[in-house]
């Protein structure tokens, strides 16, 4: 039994309470598509029931949320700060994202690009990531790249299957996705110890896992292989899956979405090969043009 029925009281009026409820649901939704999770899966995972996400999903949040909110406001800090529990952060952190924060869009990437070059790990560029949804292209380029760099072709998904000693299916119906996103870390993080020269198959949404994907930047040449929405679909369907997307009725919405969603994390990659429209030899061809010699 789930603990989650709207707070008895006076329904927020102000046009203002209605614009945040209404963006936090959007926010959410967002969240929860680029994730690849479907609104049943969520409620079964997080113990909340579907009548709630619906609800907040479209804009109609418990009033908790403002209460929330107003403390929030009244001590002029984040709400984001308000909620976040834990060991007190360095306070060299605090200013350093202070000092983000005032960055134009196009310092950030600055920023970030300088930052990475500063710390990146020993030898990243012999460790080569793939990147990018499923239908893309990863695991034929990437077992095709490994043989003529003479390196080893590693999908990181079998990994966590073999720590799990289950299917991914499996991790996901019995422990959720937070589990599933805890062995993604372990994994990368013992592949990066162990291998110096790698070429390396993703999960496609490990870019919705910051601190997982900021790890994946850091220790590994990224490239990004991309594909149309259409031919995303298509090959999925090709590769025998005719239920996409769980069988969703707006799948080619969702993923069009997704890809949305998930493109401005994709775009922090190396480099980027299009597979749209093209034959694996002359998919290949670009990748390896792209890699540092």
């Amino acid at each position: 039994m789930t603990n989650d029925q709207p707070e008895s009281g006076p329904t927020p009026q102000s046009d203002d309470d209605r614009r945040y409820l209404h963006a936090l649901g959007e926010h959410v939704r967002d969240l929860r598509v680029r994730r690849g999770m479907t609104r049943a899966i969520l409620a079964r995972d997080s113990g909340v029931s579907l009548r709630y996400l619906a609800q907040l999903e479209g804009g109609e949040g418990n009033i908790s949320i403002l209460r929330l909110r107003q403390v929030a406001q009244a001590m002029a800090m984040p709400l984001e700060e308000i909620i976040r529990v834990g060991p007190e952060r360095p306070a060299e952190l605090t200013l350093l994202e202070q000092f983000l924060a005032r960055l134009s869009p196009g310092e950030l990437v600055e920023a970030g690009n300088l930052l990475r070059r500063t710390f990146e790990k020993s030898g990243r560029r012999q460790r080569i990531a793939l990147v990018g949804l499923r239908g893309a292209g990863k695991t034929s380029l990437g077992r095709m790249l490994a043989a003529h760099l003479q390196v080893a072709f590693i999908e990181l998904d079998k990994v966590i299957e073999q720590a799990a000693g289950m299917p991914l299916s499996e991790v996901f119906a019995l422990y959720g996705q937070s589990a599933y996103r805890r062995y993604e870390r372990r994994a990368l993080e013992g592949l990066i110890e162990v291998h110096d020269r790698f070429v390396l198959s993703t999960g496609g949404s490990i870019s919705t896992e910051p601190a997982t994907f900021d790890e994946l930047l850091t220790a590994c040449f990224t490239v990004w292989i991309k594909a149309s929405p259409a031919e995303h679909m298509a090959r999925v369907v090709a590769q025998g899956d005719s239920r996409p997307m769980g069988d969703n009725r707006e799948a080619m919405q969702d993923l069009e979405r997704i890809l949305i969603g998930r493109e401005p994390m994709y775009r922090k990659a190396d480099a980027i090969v299009n597979t749209t429209g093209r034959k694996v030899e002359q998919s290949l061809d670009e990748l390896i043009r792209q890699i540092p010699a």
